[in-house]
């Protein structure tokens, strides 16, 4: 196989227009550029290559031995380079890239996919774990989601759902737990990562001069979890955290009251750029999928609230 190694991709094309069409002013017409910059580029690649691939006559161009082994290489080759490209504009249009944060993402989100795909078949979700907001105009993330008072500059944040606290903890430990005030002889586990305190369940409780004992200390909620399935204190979580664990008997909710943090999940975007079909698409599967979330939830919650103690 004749050596290409080393030219320029805009010369090679070049070299197979002119090739192809018989003319300098054909390719040029066809790849949309001047007369001058077609015939520069296949001087260049005349260049690169070591040998003239036309011979210029009164008729036009004509290969020259060499130019026509070159040409059938590059006739085969440039439809399998267009193939590539169609193929990764195809993954572009098709595949959505959301940044969500890792706790949401593996106790609430990842879960439920498998409705998404049964939803929207043809588009594919990159899920970006992170913590961090997205840089969503310098970045191939298309969205994010992310829990806080929704105040961030520079981007439009679509309310979604306030966020509820309330204690949870292991069945046994939750059967020494007859009233709130019992939740100051237990150890109580320490999110290092959490944007509220316990005030925040305590004083809607009536119960803002409760001392409590503090517990072992993790740096995300989903460590807190964990300590509390195995038994190790109480913790203040909330719905898309602990569902799973809730509904599978892990976990229960010692006392029915539920509170809101002043703290929501938001929908976060680019003001700057267009929101997509698939942007909207997945927005509005979101939003079913919350709202059917939070009805169970509720259900749930009044059961809670039925058999708590007095």
């Amino acid at each position: 196989m004749t050596e290409l190694a080393g030219v320029h991709l805009n010369g090679l094309r070049a070299v197979e227009a002119a090739g192809r069409l018989g003319s300098l002013t054909a390719a040029a017409r066809e790849l949309g550029v001047s007369l001058g910059a077609v015939s520069q580029q296949v001087l260049k690649a005349e260049a690169q290559l070591g040998q003239p691939v036309f011979v210029r006559s009164p008729k036009g161009l004509q290969p020259t031995a060499f130019g026509q082994e070159v040409l059938v290489h590059l006739r085969e080759g440039f439809p399998h380079l267009a193939a590539a490209a169609a193929l990764g504009r195809t993954e572009a249009v098709n595949t959505l890239t959301v940044s969500v944060p890792p706790v949401l993402a593996a106790k609430w989100l990842v879960p439920r996919l498998s409705h998404f795909s049964e939803r929207l078949p043809d588009l594919k979700l990159r899920i970006d774990a992170s913590i961090e907001l997205a840089d969503l105009d310098h970045s191939d993330v298309d969205l994010a989601i992310r829990m806080g008072p929704g105040h961030w500059p520079g981007v439009n944040a679509d309310h979604l759902m306030d966020q509820y606290i309330f204690p949870v903890c292991s069945p046994a430990l939750a059967k020494g737990l007859k009233r709130r005030e019992d939740l100051a002889r237990v150890p109580i586990l320490q999110d290092r990562s959490a944007m509220f305190t316990w005030d925040t369940w305590l004083e809607p409780e009536g119960l803002s001069g409760l001392v409590l004992q503090e517990g072992s200390v993790y740096s995300d909620a989903a460590l807190c979890l964990q300590a509390a399935i195995a038994g190790q204190g109480v913790f203040l979580a909330w719905p898309t955290l602990a569902d799973y664990a809730i509904a599978s008997g892990q976990l229960v909710a010692p006392f029915p009251g539920r509170h809101k943090t002043g703290l929501a999940y938001w929908l976060v975007t680019s003001p700057r750029k267009r929101r997509t079909a698939k942007l909207r698409a997945f927005e509005a599967w979101l939003r079913e999928e919350l709202a059917v979330f939070a009805a169970e939830d509720a259900v749930r919650s009044a059961a809670d609230e039925k058999s708590a103690p007095g």
